[in-house]
């Protein structure tokens, strides 16, 4: 069987996850579609608007035909670890090729990594400016084009990975449709996650227009979105209490930012005031969501380090296509491929994923990993 890969977070899945799936489909003449999806947790550090099962039901009930887990020492990252990532999984299941959304797909992403060997890495040293930023000004200088478009960003750094790994899949950039990345409107079938999120947030049923029928009914169902300011109570405890050298081993955490936290702790008695006061020019919003997860969770540079060298795939989802491509391919993939977590895999492979899936359950009351079986969609 020949296989798409597609990478998503699906935050929820809406009508514009719709066309890409089918777009994907139909360039690719793909007789199955394989997404890697994150898990409760998004890239930037945030909880998603509803769990990873409900997620990954929508997407299959919707055209996907097996849906796997991003880890979270992979999902919740910069977009080049984040790709790197989500590829090294799609490589382990043999897709022969994976489609992506851009905002730009007609750039030679190819050129631009290229262009990549030709910086003065010496000159990443500005404290008053972003990686990023940094990293766009060397870019423009030499190829004239900047990365700020999320989509983007992530094309650049699917090619990266693919052409590091030499990885033997074709990338396939579409054209992004609709509603701009952070646009906040809905005005049509078409919208952003972020638009979706926030018509949810003000009890505005607008959403419904936007998503498929199987994700309203997911989201019709949230009582209280997920969120920071939600959790925040157990970060700002935790950073009070935990001592600074303990603070200093956990993932993320550098350059003294474990001193600008704890001080934003004991000051901040909400969140939006505790991010606040630990903005600087140097680090960036998503960065420091990112951090907060780390440190609430515990996750130690070792541990990440540790779990990044075994990855495996967590089975989320199918339907009848992704059965038969799962038995097709498990006796070629070499890393581990797990369908149901006994206790053995709580305690060791997937025990940072688990310890994610116990703090989102402060928004549901479903058993986000131990014995939870694949949603299976006929």
């Amino acid at each position: 069987m020949k296989a798409v890969g597609l990478v998503v977070e699906y935050n929820p899945f809406h009508n514009g996850h719709r066309y890409h799936l089918q777009q994907a489909q139909e360039i690719t003449g793909a007789d199955v579609t394989v997404a890697v999806m994150s898990g409760n947790f998004t890239q930037r550090g945030e909880p998603t608007i509803v769990d990873k099962w409900s997620r990954a039901a929508a997407a299959v009930a919707n055209g996907v035909d097996l849906v796997v887990e991003l880890p979270l020492f992979y999902a919740v990252q910069p977009a080049h670890r984040f790709a790197a990532g989500a590829l090294r999984l799609l490589s382990s299941l043999g897709v022969q090729s994976i489609v992506f959304g851009a905002e730009h797909p007609q750039w030679n992403f190819q050129r631009l990594v290229k262009a990549e060997e030709l910086f003065n890495q010496e000159s990443f040293n500005k404290y008053n400016a972003t990686y990023a930023t940094q990293f766009n000004q060397q870019l423009k200088a030499q190829t004239g084009v900047t990365l700020v478009d999320p989509n983007d960003i992530l094309a650049f750094a699917y090619t990266k990975a693919t052409m590091q790994n030499d990885y033997p899949f074709e990338l396939i950039p579409i054209q992004r449709q609709g509603s701009n990345y952070h646009d906040n409107t809905i005005t049509g079938k078409i919208a952003s996650a972020s638009a979706i999120r926030d018509a949810l947030v003000a009890n505005n049923d607008l959403y419904r227009q936007a998503v498929p029928q199987t994700m309203a009914d997911s989201l019709a169902q949230v009582k209280a979105v997920p969120s920071w300011q939600s959790l925040y109570p157990l970060l700002r405890n935790q950073l009070i209490q935990a001592p600074i050298s303990y603070l200093q081993s956990t993932y993320l955490m550098a350059e003294g930012l474990e001193y600008r936290m704890k001080e934003a702790a004991q000051r901040s008695l909400d969140f939006a005031a505790f991010m606040k006061y630990t903005k600087t020019k140097r680090y960036t919003y998503a960065h420091l969501l990112r951090v907060s997860l780390y440190t609430l969770l515990q996750v130690s540079q070792k541990e990440v380090q540790m779990h990044t060298q075994s990855p495996y795939l967590h089975v989320l989802a199918f339907n009848q296509r992704g059965r038969e491509y799962l038995h097709q391919v498990k006796k070629q993939v070499e890393i581990p491929l797990i369908t149901k977590v006994d206790q053995g895999l709580r305690d060791s492979l997937l025990n940072l994923d688990y310890r994610a899936g116990k703090l989102y359950q402060s928004f549901t009351s479903i058993e986000q990993d131990l014995k939870h079986p694949p949603v299976i969609i006929n």
